[in-house]
């Protein structure tokens, strides 16, 4: 008796990266009749549950000094980026009829109350980790957030 295996989706797998890349989710998991797909980020130290390869196309020369620039510009805005220290709802100002804490072109000091999250009906102040000018607010006033996901540039 040989059994088939149902073959594997590449396009639901790359739909569901995307997905991921869309949301800011670090995992998602999709059951579909006997097969259960699931795409994680890798984080850092932690294990890779499915990483597809990268596709195979040829690098031109003029492509490859343009990839190199956008590295370098997200490193420096990933250095420049206040992550989410814990899971819960990202609120921007510290009431619903309230000025927000914080504007894009805005200066902000070390320290300062960049937005507050709610985590298990507790509110925690989220401070400045240093001084700068906020160059982006990443999440909108009461969108759910996940522990790292970016929240503010401070450059």
């Amino acid at each position: 008796m040989t059994s088939k295996k149902p073959a594997v989706d590449q396009q639901l797998i790359r739909d569901l990266a995307h997905i991921l890349d869309e949301t800011n989710l670090t995992e998602i998991e999709v059951e579909q009749d006997a097969m259960r797909i699931r795409v994680s980020r890798q984080s850092s130290g932690g294990p890779v549950h499915y990483a597809p390869p990268p596709a195979a196309a040829p690098a031109s020369a003029s492509v490859q000094p343009a990839a190199a620039a956008e590295t370098a510009a997200a490193s420096d805005r990933a250095r420049n980026t206040v992550p989410s220290p814990m899971v819960g709802t990202a609120y921007l100002a510290p009431s619903p009829d309230a000025k927000p804490f914080i504007e894009v072109g805005q200066s902000v000091k070390e320290g300062q109350t960049l937005l507050i999250i709610e985590a298990m009906k507790t509110m925690n102040q989220i401070p400045s980790p240093r001084s700068g000018t906020v160059t982006a607010i990443l999440c909108e006033d009461a969108q759910p957030v996940e522990f790292g996901e970016p929240l503010v540039v401070i450059e």
